[in-house]
């Protein structure tokens, strides 16, 4: 099957230009780049697109998102951790249906996705395959 992470770029970015980036910036392509790799997820078994997006909006809802982060945050290294302290703190104001918190978390995830497709797409694969497992834990403790 064809990687959806395989060439982010057609030229690489330096790690020098990418920290120059506005949090936002990482956490607009962090949140595309989830948001992707959820309704690739979704698409087995098949279904009709009417549940197929109720699955997706589960999961990429900020307070989804922001539950989801929290539990992550144990097993990002410490450079890991300060781009999500990073996104959390440039993230702007929340939408008026989310609260502060789980909006700044949910910005911290994404963040945290869309500096490392920029910089270590391995890295990324390993942190979006242990979303999908916290995810599911999460889905077993609520349902």
């Amino acid at each position: 099957m064809n990687d959806l992470l395989s060439d982010p770029t057609s030229e690489k970015l330096s790690l020098a230009e990418i920290r120059r980036l506005p949090p936002a910036a990482l956490a607009y392509l962090g949140d595309a780049i989830y948001e992707l790799h959820v309704r690739r997820q979704q698409l087995f078994p098949p279904d009709r697109l009417e549940r197929y997006h109720q699955q997706v909006v589960g999961r990429v809802r900020g307070s989804a998102q922001a539950k989801l982060l929290l539990m992550l945050l144990p097993h990002l290294n410490p450079e890991e951790q300060e781009v999500v302290r990073w996104g959390r703190n440039g993230c702007g104001r929340p939408p008026r249906h989310l609260p502060l918190a789980d909006y700044q978390n949910a910005s911290g995830l994404e963040t945290i996705l869309g500096y490392l497709y920029l910089v270590n797409l391995e890295r990324l694969r390993q942190v979006l395959a242990l979303t999908d497992v916290l995810a599911e834990a999460v889905a077993k403790q609520e349902g």
